[in-house]
């Protein structure tokens, strides 16, 4: 028998240089691509500078007014580009790949973001010198004490600010309880492009004046908060329709420098384009997809939402544009096709900055959710698959690109062919698509308050989120919490090894005077808890100051209920509307293996004392090999093993008792949630060694995925150990992020591929509300590290997104290497 590996088609096209040429993709969108993978990111200052130059000017005027004239004098005067090749045309920076500044979050750390950001070891940017001093000079200044980080920082009593940010002149995180608004102003979200595509910006602008014209001149409630309302929607309608005009003029420009007659006519149709939409309604493919992309893009100036902007149901709304131009003939999936992947260029572009080091390293290899959702259910419940669906999977099969992140709802209702063609992309070896289960989805919704048509409408939104677009209403960025440092500190009566001897947690005693599993098991919930306690505290002062520092005149113009009660969309209650908010539960297989070590070896088998155990722990385990295998090989999470899975069960039941109980007081839905992103790379950064045999400051498990390498009895026993731990009498929960790691020689041929969608079947019918796939094999990733060169276009799959292998930083690389690579179903 041969000994050369399977090879996934990903790994193919890199192993044969020369089948980088011929991969069946356009011409014109290949020549895009290989000049935007040349260099890092620029920081492009142009937002932050005009943004800030209208705030100047407006201070004292209502926030969502001033926002507004900030867009339209951004509008006004920020550079357009029409780039070589492109038949799509809109973006926020200079050519090549960029990211912009939002200073309003967190300008205070600006002086110093620009010292570290182009050296910095995850996601560097960088910075030309004279924007450098104009960043100083022009933006740092203005911004320096207004921030809402400042504000934040401020409001949190000592005991939680204590868990949240180290005692220095940044504010650095301390990775325990972590707050995320300060460096995103909303969570991920979906607009109702619809309203765009079919009513245009000139008929927003209309409905608002017509609204202007009703109000009562008397009315101080009118006077104070709906006539402001109305005039941003007004201003932003203007704002977008005068930036798509100067694309139009500088489309014009360009044409009359041409000298190629086919670029000529395309110079000649972007223009005509961008005079049209988005402006009016649009009336053919070409027309939907440019407006669609403007305002998508329009929305990353307007403000930087968690995990971009989501392009939602693409398949659906951009169906009827797309059936109409090919019952005409004047479009064929081939062109559909290629003006798809403009927008992908155009996407894999912006690069989402993180100006803090929490942020960067939260969201590793240049992260990006701009989710387009495929598949689903209609409004009415019934399969929503059509032509144009298969074109986007497609385009994920022949065109290498980690953009856009694209999304397949799948449920009872998918029909075979979908299946299988979603199964063939997941073999690709992209990691693309994601899944995401409306048979654990749809009742979800239902039970917190949504209709049936809405809850059957849902997008997927940032890394596994769904969001109901004109229903949904709740923007605050919630926390991160490292329950593997609640652990650390039941070990440390209250302390952690990297934070030396401060007490950061509560005083439950020392380790080796707990006399049962049972009696340390109370001290974990406990500390558990009031992380739990101080996460919520956080979000209690998020939600109470966001209204004063951010607003969304756009987003807001977009969303039905907004526009009804004229109320902006970072409002803290919008009348009708469903908030959907949530926490993240960080290191729950380190948690649980930790724990069920501790039960078997220690207090059932007695082969290792707590003394011991917590020696060799604070010698990370060096000099204690035994002890080490003796945790390693104790029962484990994400092998259907009821031992360990019973104890998943209680802290999942446990954390939403407790969010039950305390989230209403908040107005919002806390829902539990394991989706880490890259965060459980800098959470195990401040974790020492913990009793599943982990060392030190090594990554903590990811999501709801087992700890790395533990799950050794299969893919399916970790769809059970999943399903085992969830509590489904409960609905205080939401997305759990699994990542599941395969051979392709597992997924190989038809067989194969029915082994694939067997096992997809499998997922769904247990109602598990994510998964998605690396099928890649080891020795790949290895030769990526050790030649990166060559492996420069490498994808893997991370957090709910994909990135090039060699942009990620050793830590996580080698967290991917460790994941359990399974052979066979």
């Amino acid at each position: 028998m041969s000994n050369v590996p399977v090879l996934s088609p990903q790994e193919a096209r890199i192993a044969d240089e020369a089948a980088l040429e011929t991969v069946p993709i356009a011409g014109r969108t290949r020549r895009i691509l290989e000049k935007i993978r040349e260099g890092r990111p620029r920081i492009d200052v142009e937002r932050g500078y005009y943004f800030t130059k209208s705030f100047q000017r407006t201070d004292g005027e209502p926030l969502i007014l001033r926002w507004s004239k900030a867009l339209l004098h951004y509008a006004e005067n920020a550079s357009v580009y029409v780039d070589d090749d492109q038949l799509i045309v809109g973006r926020c920076g200079k050519p090549g790949r960029y990211g912009i500044l939002y200073p309003e979050l967190d300008g205070n750390t600006l002086r110093e973001a620009i010292v570290n950001l182009p050296s910095r070891e995850v996601s560097p940017f960088d910075i030309s010198d004279d924007d450098a001093r104009l960043i100083v000079t022009e933006i740092a200044s203005y911004w320096e004490g207004r921030t809402f980080h400042e504000d934040l920082a401020k409001s949190l009593a000592p005991e939680t600010r204590k868990l949240t940010y180290n005692d220095d002149e940044s504010l650095s995180s301390r990775f325990i309880v972590n707050e995320t608004a300060s460096f995103r102003s909303s969570i991920q979200w979906v607009h109702d492009y619809e309203i765009v595509l079919e009513k245009g910006f000139i008929g927003i602008r209309m409905d608002a004046e017509e609204r202007v014209s009703r109000l009562d001149e008397f009315s101080p409630v009118d006077n104070t908060e709906k006539k402001p309302f109305l005039q941003a929607v007004i201003n932003v309608c203007d704002a977008i329709i005068l930036w798509a005009a100067r694309h139009a003029d500088e489309a014009e420009r360009l044409f009359a420098f041409e000298t190629d007659e086919i670029r000529r006519s395309e110079l000649r149709r972007i223009a005509e384009t961008c005079r049209r939409v988005p402006a009016n309604p649009a009336r053919n493919f070409y027309e939907a997809v440019q407006s669609q992309w403007f305002t998508q893009v329009f929305s990353r100036v307007e403000q930087k939402t968690g995990t971009v902007i989501s392009n939602g149901r693409m398949d659906q709304y951009l169906y009827p544009y797309y059936a109409r131009d090919k019952a005409a003939g004047i479009l064929d999936d081939d062109e559909a096709q290629e003006l798809l992947e403009c927008v992908w260029v155009s996407m894999a572009q912006f690069v989402d900055l993180y100006l803090s080091s929490a942020g960067g390293a939260f969201n590793e290899g240049y992260a990006h959710w701009e989710a387009v959702t495929i598949g689903g259910q209609t409004r009415d419940g019934n399969d929503a698959t059509n032509d144009l669906t298969y074109v986007f999977l497609r385009s994920k099969r022949e065109f290498p690109l980690n953009y856009p992140d694209l999304a397949a709802r799948v449920n009872a209702r998918s029909p075979k062919r979908y299946l299988y063609e979603v199964a063939e992309t997941i073999k690709d070896g992209a990691g693309f698509p994601k899944l995401i289960n409306d048979e654990e989805v749809v009742p979800l919704l239902l039970s917190k308050g949504a209709r049936f048509d809405e809850a059957y409408d849902y997008s997927v939104s940032g890394c596994a989120e769904c969001r109901m677009p004109n229903r949904d209403t709740y923007t605050s960025p919630n926390a991160y919490i490292n329950f593997a440092a609640a652990l650390e500190m039941t070990v440390y009566n209250g302390k952690m090894l990297y934070y030396g001897d401060e007490a950061l947690g509560l005083e439950t005693g020392e380790f080796e005077d707990f006399k049962s599993f049972g009696e340390f098991f109370d001290a974990f919930l406990r500390q558990q808890k009031n992380f739990l306690k101080h996460a919520f505290i956080q979000q209690h002062e998020i939600i109470r100051l966001r209204a004063a520092h951010f607003a969304s005149p756009l987003g807001s113009a977009l969303h039905r209920l907004c526009t009804e009660s004229c109320t902006d969309l970072h409002q803290p209650k919008i009348e009708g509307g469903i908030d959907l908010g949530y926490f993240e539960y960080m290191g729950y297989g380190t948690v649980i293996d930790s724990l069920a070590a501790m039960k078997r070896v220690v207090f059932e088998e007695k082969k290792v004392t707590l003394a011991k155990l917590k020696e060799a722990m604070l010698h990370n385990y060096e000099g204690y090999e035994a002890i080490r295998q003796l945790m390693l090989n104790a029962p484990s999470y994400g092998n259907d093993d009821p031992y360990a899975d019973e104890i998943g069960k209680i802290l999942d039941m446990e954390a939403q008792k407790f969010t039950s109980k305390y989230s209403m007081e908040l107005g919002v839905h806390m829902d539990l949630r394991y989706v880490p992103f890259t965060s459980h790379v800098p959470f195990g950064r401040v974790v020492s060694a913990t009793p599943n045999g982990r060392k030190a400051y090594f990554p903590l498990s990811d999501g709801s995925s087992a700890t790395q390498g533990s799950d050794v009895n299969g893919p399916t026993a970790v769809l059970l150990s999943n399903f085992r731990t969830k509590n489904y009498d409960r609905r205080e929960h939401a997305a759990r992020l699994l990542n599941v790691k395969l051979s392709p020689s597992c997924v190989r041929g038809e067989d194969g591929t029915e082994k694939l969608i067997q096992f997809i079947r499998t997922w769904r019918d247990l109602r598990l509300w994510h998964i998605q796939f690396n099928v890649l094999n080891r020795e790949t990733l290895l030769e990526a590290q050790k030649a990166p060169e060559r492996y420069r276009n490498l994808l893997v799959r991370i957090a709910g997104y994909s990135a090039y292998f060699t942009e990620l930083s050793p830590d996580l690389q080698s967290d991917i290497i460790a994941r359990t690579q399974h052979e066979s179903f």
